[in-house]
C-alpha cells in the first residue's frame, strides 16, 4: 500500500506543494535569523575571552637571580593550569620598551638602568577575574626571587563587569528570540497543513488509519525542515564570509567547529519544529467534524 496522501481534485491539491515551498522558505528565513543569533552569542563569547586572555599581568624579579633560575621558574609557572603563554622581558628590554614609550633616557641621567627583568604572563580566560588574579598573586609572592606581581586591576573589574551584563542581555535576547523563531515557524507549517486539510479529512472518512494519513506529512515535514536547515546554513555561512571579506578582523574570532555546531542545532530545529506542527495539526483536522473545516 503507498504512504503517500491519494490525490484530491480541486484547488487544494493545487496549493499543496506551493504552500510547502512557502514553508521551507519562510523556516529557513526563521532560522537564518535564529543563526545569526546564535552566531552573536559565539562571537561574544570569544571576544570576551580574547579581551580577558590579553590581560597583562607582570611578574618582576629580582636582581640577583641567576640566569639558570630564571629559565625553570619560568618553565615552572608556564605549566601551571592558569598560563596561557608567558614571556621573558631582561632589563635591556625593558629599558628599550621605556625609552621608545617616553622618549627619555634615564641612562644619561642615573648612569644605571634602574628596571629590573620580568615576565609578561597571559591568563586563560576561566583564570583572567578578580578572585584568581588575587589567588595567583598570593601565591607568586611568595617565591622568593619574585619582587612585586603587577596587573591593572581596574581594568580586570571592568572587563568582567562589562562581559557579565552583555551576556545577560544576550542570553535574554536569545531566549526571547528563540521563542519567536518557535512561533512563527510553528504557523508557518500550520499554514501550510490548513491547505491541506480537507485531503486528511478525505483520507480518514474512507477508512484509512491515523497512521496512514500522518505518515507522508510527517515525512515531508522532516524533509522541508531538513531543507530550510541546510538553507539557512549556506545563507549564514555567506553572510559571514562577507563579513570577514569586509572586517579581516573578525576571523580572530571565527571557529569553524562551532560554526558547524551552530548549523547542526539550527538544522535540528528546524526539523524538530517543523515534524510538531506538523504531527499536531494533522491530529486536530482528524478530531474535527467535516463542517469544522470549512
Amino acid at each position: 500500500m503507498s504512504t503517500q496522501p491519494p490525490p484530491v481534485k480541486g484547488s487544494n491539491a493545487r496549493f499543496s506543494k506551493p504552500s510547502y515551498a512557502y514553508s521551507i522558505v519562510s523556516i529557513a528565513l526563521v532560522l537564518f535569523l535564529l543563526g545569526i543569533m546564535c552566531v552573536l552569542l559565539m562571537h561574544a563569547q570569544r571576544l570576551s575571552n580574547h579581551f580577558k586572555e590579553n590581560l597583562e599581568i607582570i611578574v618582576v624579579l629580582a636582581d640577583d637571580i641567576a640566569p639558570a633560575n630564571t629559565q625553570a621558574l619560568q618553565a615552572e609557572i608556564s605549566r601551571k593550569p592558569y598560563t596561557k603563554s608567558i614571556e621573558y622581558v631582561s632589563k635591556d628590554e625593558a629599558a628599550q620598551q621605556f625609552m621608545s614609550q617616553t622618549k627619555e633616557n634615564f641612562d644619561t641621567i642615573l648612569g644605571f638602568n634602574p628596571l629590573f627583568a620580568s615576565f609578561n604572563l597571559y591568563l586563560t580566560a576561566a583564570y583572567a577575574n578578580a578572585d584568581s588574579l588575587r589567588t595567583i598573586k598570593s601565591t607568586l609572592t611568595k617565591n622568593p626571587v619574585i619582587k612585586e606581581v603587577f596587573y591593572q586591576e581596574a581594568v580586570v573589574n571592568l572587563v568582567n563587569a562589562n562581559v557579565q551584563r552583555i551576556s545577560i542581555v544576550l542570553i535574554i535576547l536569545s531566549v526571547l528570540f528563540f521563542g519567536v523563531a518557535f512561533i512563527l515557524i510553528d504557523n508557518t507549517v500550520k499554514l501550510a497543513m490548513y491547505s491541506n486539510r480537507f485531503l486528511i479529512k478525505s483520507m480518514q472518512l474512507v477508512g484509512a488509519t491515523r497512521w496512514f494519513i500522518t505518515q507522508p506529512f510527517i515525512t515531508q515535514s522532516i524533509y522541508n525542515g531538513l531543507i530550510s536547515g541546510m538553507l539557512a546554513s549556506v545563507l549564514l555561512a555567506l553572510l559571514l564570509l562577507l563579513a570577514q571579506n569586509n572586517i579581516p578582523e573578525l576571523s580572530i574570532l571565527h571557529d569553524l567547529l562551532s560554526f558547524v555546531l551552530i548549523c547542526i542545532i539550527i538544522t535540528l530545529l528546524g526539523v524538530f519544529i517543523s515534524w510538531w506542527s506538523t504531527k499536531t495539526s494533522v491530529v486536530k483536522y482528524l478530531q474535527m467534524q467535516l463542517d469544522e473545516l470549512y
